[in-house]
């Protein structure tokens, strides 16, 4: 949980620290491996053109084999998308005084909208090297832009404008998920039922003793779907056969995560993306997610046309409200809360 006071990531690297705080050393076994020479060949994640005839195979290939892939071809004007990081990097370079104006209410619980650096309720796990900015705009009864930054021009439209290009997409990528599968096209949107959206602006400061940490510790997203967009420093790395392959920038290419409901509804057809964000000790990263949930009230269920006597529910159906309480009792730690709702065959 978050105080006004609780230290920020961001100023704690601009005192020029040069050596990393206990409290952001990762155990080993989750450090980042050293870059090896010469690096091994590792395959690039999937590009899925929307614009394109084959786009739905496309989608279906990679969905299938790496849960995870940039579209480009979407719709989204290049323009907003700069907007929305250009936006994201005015609030970031503002004073510390203006920024903590919209720090996280602890009164609201873990991921409470605002100025952030810790999103889990417990203090006592390993911190990542991040603060971020989390915006409430979906539905639109959650949508206050009065908790939202007032010293960056343009800021408030900038993000409603980003809200709905994001809500378009996702859902026109839930029709294309659908009908990859042979399913209604309406069929996985409906299985989410009213989506709660958020979006999330990462900072990654410079980090004295990149080696020990992470920007963002390894784990699968909790929702249906997330889409992402970086700027050019890079960082994002996705699990993909037990190794991590980095996601290289893509520009006006936008990064399809899945998430563990869509691993549920699709009966493990299609699997959540395990991905994690590394640091470097010369310049900020920044990127943009938008998570595309379920309301905490929602059952999700298998989608029963995915169940036959050679593929059996691999998963319990689960209330989202109880997987997400999970989850940030727990912590990210990989893909550990899914599983706990595997059905053993």
């Amino acid at each position: 949980m978050e105080t006004t006071a609780a230290a920020r990531v961001q100023a704690l690297a601009e005192t020029g620290v040069s050596r990393l705080p206990s409290q952001y050393i990762q155990p080993p076994e989750h450090r980042p491996a050293p870059p090896s020479s010469p690096a091994p060949a590792t395959p690039f994640v999937p590009v899925v053109d929307l614009s394109s005839p084959t786009a739905v195979d496309a989608v279906r290939a990679a969905c299938a084999d790496w849960g995870a892939f940039h579209v480009v071809g979407h719709g989204v004007p290049g323009k907003l998308l700069d907007a929305v990081r250009g936006a994201g990097l005015a609030f970031f370079r503002a004073p510390m005084e203006d920024k903590l104006r919209f720090a996280c209410d602890p009164a609201r619980g873990a991921a409470a909208e605002g100025y952030g650096s810790r999103m889990l309720a417990n203090d006592d796990s390993v911190l990542d090297w991040r603060d971020y900015f989390d915006h409430h705009t979906l539905p639109v009864s959650r949508r206050d832009p009065a908790h939202w930054p007032d010293f960056v021009p343009g800021y408030r439209d900038t993000i409603v404008k980003y809200s709905d290009s994001m809500k378009d997409l996702a859902q026109r990528l839930l029709q294309i998920i659908s009908g990859s599968l042979n399913l209604p096209p309406s069929y996985m949107e409906e299985a989410v039922g009213e989506v709660y959206q958020n979006i999330t602006i990462s900072y990654y400061s410079p980090c004295p003793q990149p080696d020990l940490a992470l920007g963002l510790q390894s784990h699968s997203d909790m929702g249906a779907i997330t889409l992402l967009i970086q700027d050019d420093v890079g960082g994002l790395e996705v699990l993909k056969d037990g190794m991590w392959i980095p996601v290289a920038p893509l520009p006006d290419g936008i990064l399809v995560i899945l998430a563990d409901q869509t691993e549920i509804i699709t009966n493990g057809r299609y699997k959540s993306s395990v991905h994690r964000a590394v640091v470097n000790a010369e310049c900020a990263r920044l990127s943009v997610a938008t998570f595309y949930d379920p309301s905490k009230s929602r059952k999700i269920c298998t989608a029963p046309q995915l169940v036959s006597k050679d593929e059996p529910q691999k998963y319990r159906d689960v209330v989202y409200g109880d997987y997400v309480s999970t989850w940030y009792s727990k912590g990210p730690d990989g893909k550990r809360n899914i599983d706990t709702l595997l059905i053993q065959q």
